[in-house]
């Protein structure tokens, strides 16, 4: 059953989206990560720079990512990116979900969970029997997205540092 909303559309993203998916990239990481990461890093996100980092890393020849964006009434609401599990500079058979953000004035309105499914549809198409991710650890909000939709905790956690502040992450997993 397909339960994506009917006005929400699921496309590869485009240069053309780079600067749509930076200002949802760094609203969601302001609005999201507020009170786990330092505001002044928060603060510092410029989304002109994310921008120009987004059409760089999509551009790039050979890059193994995928980037998706989800549109309602022609505006960019949702952004993910996947590809090969990174184990290290190691690539592995499984995938790995490297971002899904959700513009703030959109949250439960079927974007990520549109955005999650597609991923691992075609990601289980392509043969990987396991999807892999990582989330903040005190990310209660995200973590509840992805358990809903079948990921659990595996027992990996991951140091994370911000501006000397930790902010480990856990690994979560879903099989198909």
């Amino acid at each position: 059953m397909n339960d994506t909303p009917h006005d929400l559309g699921v496309r590869e993203m485009t240069p053309a989206d780079c600067r749509p998916v930076a200002e949802i990239r760094v609203a969601g990481w302001r609005t999201a990560y507020a009170g786990l990461v330092p505001r002044s890093y928060l603060d510092a996100m410029r989304v002109t720079e994310d921008a120009e980092r987004r059409r760089e890393l999509l551009l790039k020849p050979g890059n193994p990512v995928v980037n998706l964006v989800a549109e309602r009434a022609g505006e960019i609401v949702g952004w993910a990116a996947y590809g090969p599990y990174r184990d290290g500079e190691v690539r592995t058979e499984d995938a790995e979900l490297y971002a899904l953000y959700v513009h703030p004035g959109h949250w439960g309105g079927g974007v990520g969970a549109a955005l999650l499914r597609t991923c691992a549809e075609r990601c289980e198409a392509v043969g990987h029997d396991r999807m892999l991710l990582w989330v903040l650890k005190d990310n209660v909000r995200a973590r509840r997205f992805y358990e809903h939709h079948g990921f659990t905790p595996d027992g990996m956690e991951e140091p994370f540092e911000v501006e000397g502040v930790e902010v480990p992450e856990v690994r979560y997993a879903r099989h198909r």
